[in-house]
């Protein structure tokens, strides 16, 4: 008898369209989600949950990948048994002009990773 297919599994993300400015820029308010968020925008390509680093457990870091993927900042997919990460960046930009960008320079100046454009 031949095992029955497992169904793909998928992951809901929200119509961009109903995503609300507060949303994003309360999940981006954290420093452990801009960390993230700033590590997929440094990234080559998506990455999985397992790739990244962070200072909180596995169970928090769950917790802060469903708060970015519920704000429509990123889109979460599987390869495999590994849950790939990316970032929503054109959506995004479309819906909220500037808005991601700018939090990611601003997390990245804070950071000492880059400097402001400001001060060059």
């Amino acid at each position: 008898m031949a095992r029955p297919r497992a169904a793909a599994r998928t992951i809901g993300h929200p119509d961009i369209s109903e995503v609300a400015l507060q949303q994003v820029l309360e999940a981006l308010g954290d420093p452990v989600r801009r960390m993230l968020v700033s590590q997929l925008t440094r990234s080559d390509g998506d990455m999985a949950c397992g790739a990244f680093e962070a200072p909180v457990s596995t169970s928090t870091l769950t917790h802060h990948f469903n708060v970015l993927r519920e704000s429509g900042v990123i889109r979460q997919y599987y390869v495999g048994t590994a849950k790939m990460n990316t970032l929503r960046t054109d959506e995004l930009e479309e819906r909220f002009p500037g808005v991601l960008s700018s939090v990611v320079a601003a997390a990245l100046a804070e950071a000492g990773t880059v400097r402001p454009a400001i001060l060059r």
